[in-house]
């Protein structure tokens, strides 16, 4: 063995080493990534069916909204119905309004002077029955006198 066998018989030695230096921290890597692997795994497992359940309950809730909506549309029909029916009661009352100012007036006209001349008639039966107006002109002298005085 000559000097080069030697030499490259230690550099042999010395890579043999540096190998299993190496290896030792790439066996606990190893393990690491191996933890690491299984942990993905659990969270995987687990969060599938959460996220099943989330998608059935968007679907749920995405029904509920559109039976919401159709509601909502029905309800702005009935809504704009009454409105029409407002309109026209509206209408109605004040035409009755109208129509009752009318009646009013009318009525209470020929009502008041129905009024007037039965009070008339009354005072004159009345001033009849006391003896007041037995003579023509007698009332006419009475005021005259009052006037005097």
């Amino acid at each position: 063995m000559n000097g080069g066998d030697i030499a490259a018989l230690i550099a042999a030695g010395g890579f043999v080493v540096l190998v299993l230096v190496l290896a030792v921290p790439l066996l606990r890597l190893r393990h690491t990534v191996d933890a690491a692997t299984r942990a993905i795994r659990d969270l995987t497992d687990r969060t599938t069916p959460v996220l099943a359940q989330a998608e059935a309950t968007m679907q749920q809730v995405t029904a509920a909204l559109g039976q919401v909506r159709e509601s909502l549309d029905g309800i702005n029909t009935q809504v704009r119905r009454v409105d029409a029916i407002t309109a026209h009661a509206e209408s109605v009352a004040g035409n009755v309004a109208g129509l009752v100012q009318v009646v009013s007036s009318v009525a209470t006209n020929p009502l008041v002077k129905v009024a007037a001349f039965g009070y008339g008639v009354r005072r004159a039966a009345a001033r009849r029955a006391h003896g007041d107006g037995d003579t023509p002109g007698g009332a006419r002298r009475r005021r005259w006198g009052r006037r005097r005085r």
